[in-house]
C-alpha cells in the first residue's frame, strides 16, 4: 500500500494571541508497548523451557487457543490510540513473545495485515524463551540499525539468563529515533530479594542511554517496556534518574510521564488487589521542545478500555488476562497497553 494512501489525521489546535485565535494543524502519532502475557506457539522446544508456559500446558485445543490469542492480541494493537488519531500506532514495543514465527503469524492477522506492520526481533538467551520486539508500519517508520544488548547477571558465581534490550534506531517520516524495548526481570521470590536483577537491568539501559547522547546530546531516545518496577523505585528514579516535572529535564535527563499517573492511582497491572504501574514509556530532553516543527511529546496514557478489564468474579477490574487455571480464557493480557502521542506542526502551503 502506497504511502500517499494512508490518511495522517491532523489535530486542530487553537493559540490566543493578543485575543485572537491562530489556527494550527499537527500531525499526530502513536507509539505503545503491551505485555503480550505468553504469546507461545502450540510446538515444543526442545532448546527452551517452553513447556511450562500456559499455552503448552493446555491439553486440548491448543491450536484453537493459540489461534484465538492471536486474534485477541491483534485487535488490541490496532486499537491503541485510534479513537484519537483514527489510525494504529506507528511502533509498538511487544514483550512476552516466543520468536519469529509467532510475529509472523501476528502481522498477518485479518485485523492487522492491511497495516503492513513488520517486526525486529533477536532470539534472547531467556530459559523459557520470553524475547522482546519491536513493530513497526513500514510506511512510516524505516529502520536504520539493530541490536541486542545482553544483560549479565550472576548468581553464586551462576549467570542468570534474562530477557535482552533491544535497541532499534531509524526514521520515523525522515526524523531520527531511538527505541529501547525492554522486558526488566520479574519479582518472582520478592521485590527487595530480586532488586538487584531489576537494578543491573536500569544500570543497562543507561549505558545504552549514554552511548547514544555521546554521539548526539539531541537523541531523540524512548524507553519502553514492562520493567517490573514502579516509577518510584530505585531503579528508575536512581539510576535512570527519570524525572516527572518536564521543566527539571536537563539536555541528557529522562522525563517519564508515568510518575504523574502513579502518584494518581493508575496502574497497568494487579496483585491482590493493589495495582503497580510496570509498563512505562519515558523519554529524551529533545522530545520536550516547544518548536513543533519536529515530533515532539503530546501526552501518555494507558490504554483501559472495558473490552480489556474482567468484569465480574473474583478479579473483577483487574486486566483482563488470557490464562486462568482452567486454561485459556479467551482474554487479553495480565497488563494493559501504555502509549504516547508525538505530534508535528503541518505547514499550510
Amino acid at each position: 500500500m502506497p504511502y500517499s494512501k494512508f490518511i495522517i489525521y491532523l489535530l486542530i489546535f487553537s493559540f490566543f494571541n493578543t485575543g485572537q485565535a491562530q489556527e494550527k494543524q499537527f500531525k499526530i502519532h502513536t507509539l505503545a508497548f503491551y505485555n503480550l502475557e505468553n504469546l507461545f506457539d502450540t510446538i515444543n522446544d526442545p532448546n527452551k523451557f517452553d513447556e511450562y508456559s500456559p499455552m503448552m500446558e493446555i491439553k486440548t485445543h491448543r491450536k484453537k487457543a493459540y489461534e484465538q490469542k492471536l486474534v485477541n492480541m491483534s485487535k488490541v494493537l490496532v486499537d491503541i490510540g485510534k479513537d484519537f488519531t483514527k489510525q494504529p500506532p506507528a511502533l509498538i514495543g511487544i514483550c512476552e513473545i516466543e520468536n519469529a514465527a509467532v510475529l509472523e503469524d501476528l502481522i498477518m492477522e485479518p485485523s492487522i495485515r492491511d497495516y503492513q506492520y513488520k517486526y525486529i526481533h533477536f532470539d534472547a538467551p531467556d530459559m523459557r524463551g520470553i524475547d522482546v520486539a519491536l513493530l513497526y508500519r513500514k510506511a512510516l517508520f524505516t529502520p536504520i540499525h539493530s541490536s541486542t544488548h545482553g544483560l549479565k547477571i550472576y548468581e553464586d558465581d551462576k549467570r542468570i539468563y534474562t530477557r535482552d534490550q533491544l535497541l532499534v534506531t531509524g526514521k520515523l517520516e525522515n526524523e531520527t529515533i531511538h527505541v529501547i524495548v525492554n522486558h526488566w526481570p520479574s519479582r518472582r521470590g520478592g521485590a527487595s530479594k530480586s532488586n538487584h536483577k531489576r537494578m543491573a537491568a536500569a544500570k543497562l539501559n543507561k549505558r545504552i542511554i549514554d552511548s547514544l547522547q555521546v554521539i548526539d546530546p539531541y537523541a531523540k531516545i524512548f524507553v519502553m517496556g514492562d520493567l517490573n518496577d514502579n516509577p518510584n523505585n530505585a531503579s528508575v528514579k536512581k539510576v535512570l534518574k527519570a524525572k516527572g516535572d518536564k521543566n527539571k529535564i536537563n539536555l541528557k535527563g529522562i522525563y517519564n510521564p508515568y510518575i504523574n499517573l502513579y502518584k494518581a492511582g493508575f496502574g497497568t497491572t494487579a496483585y491482590r488487589d493493589a495495582w503497580s504501574l510496570f509498563d512505562q514509556i519515558m523519554l529524551t530532553k529533545p522530545f520536550l521542545e516547544k518548536d513543533y516543527k519536529s515530533f515532539q511529546f503530546y501526552k501518555a496514557g494507558i490504554y483501559n478500555k472495558n473490552y480489556l478489564i474482567q468484569q465480574s468474579g473474583t478479579y473483577k477490574g483487574y486486566p483482563f488476562r488470557s490464562w486462568n487455571n482452567s486454561g485459556f480464557s479467551n482474554g487479553f493480557s495480565d497488563h494493559f497497553p501504555v502509549y504516547v502521542y508525538l505530534i508535528k506542526e503541518v505547514q499550510r502551503v
